[in-house]
């Protein structure tokens, strides 16, 4: 795995935009501890409910129903233990 993103409230960093494809790529552990950093987008390998929080919150938000095979294209700090989807993988 590459070096980790670091993006701006722009979602800019010096590699380019958080919408430019993904360098690489991790699974991911669920924990309502663990912080990851640079995560522009998860996709899910197993239907489900998604809860994140973003970088710098102290909110949780849940993505409800994602199906198998979505990719969701948001900053992520977080992937909360109570997520009931699957195979989740992040993308940098």
């Amino acid at each position: 795995m590459g070096a980790p993103i670091h993006l701006n409230s722009a979602g800019q960093s010096s590699e380019g935009q958080w919408s430019d494809p993904a360098g690489s790529y991790a699974t991911v552990t669920k924990s309502d501890s663990t912080v990851l950093v640079g995560v522009r987008g998860l996709y899910v390998g197993t239907a489900g409910d998604v809860l994140v929080r973003s970088p710098g919150s102290s909110t949780t938000v849940t993505f409800k129903a994602v199906p198998a095979g979505a990719i969701l294209p948001i900053l992520v700090e977080k992937v909360m233990v109570a997520t009931t989807a699957a195979d989740i993988v992040a993308l940098f």
